[in-house]
């Protein structure tokens, strides 16, 4: 599980003013949500924050006023010139909820680097075997053919020889 602990601080300020000053003072604006709990405003440590954001499958420990609450994060916008962030929803997830979230991350990963591994054998690690796989899929074509076109001549012949008992003898 990719867990970050990050201490937050509560905000009581809103508004465009007021989010500048926080990112002056080099925090990010958030807000946490969920689990029918109320709307919570805070200020997040600008750098370890970016930092956190890079991970995949990221569930962060939030301390807030001496309690720690586990979230995810939900949308994260950034300013489209600079790239920097600007503004973070984080919404509230239980210890199950963190589990299954980062295991299907991990999950995600690991089939992204078994594609990825398949796809550099089959381009410039190994030409050898690429030619080998290609080789072995037109044969499998072309005896799927082989076999589909002896089934069409059987189903011919046999209906060309119910033809010829049905037509009557003169």
């Amino acid at each position: 599980m990719t867990q970050v602990s990050i201490t937050a601080e509560p905000r009581s300020e809103f508004g465009k003013g007021a989010a500048r000053r926080i990112r002056r003072a080099g925090k990010i604006p958030a807000v946490i949500y969920g689990h029918d709990q109320d709307v919570r405003h805070v200020a997040l440590p600008g750098h370890e924050l970016t930092q956190a954001l890079r991970k995949v499958g990221l569930i962060l420990d939030v301390e807030l006023e001496g309690k720690h609450i586990l979230v995810a994060p939900r949308d994260v916008q950034r300013d489209p010139v600079r790239r920097i962030l600007e503004h973070v929803d984080l919404v509230i997830v239980t210890v199950a909820e963190a589990k299954a979230f980062t295991d299907a991350a991990d999950a995600a990963v690991v089939a992204a680097e078994v594609e990825q591994a398949e796809a550099s054998a089959m381009g410039t690690g190994a030409p050898e075997a690429a030619e080998a796989a290609t080789e072995a899929e037109g044969t499998e074509e072309s005896a799927d053919e082989s076999a589909a076109d002896a089934d069409a001549d059987a189903a011919t012949a046999e209906a060309d020889a119910e033809a010829t008992d049905a037509s009557p003898d003169a």
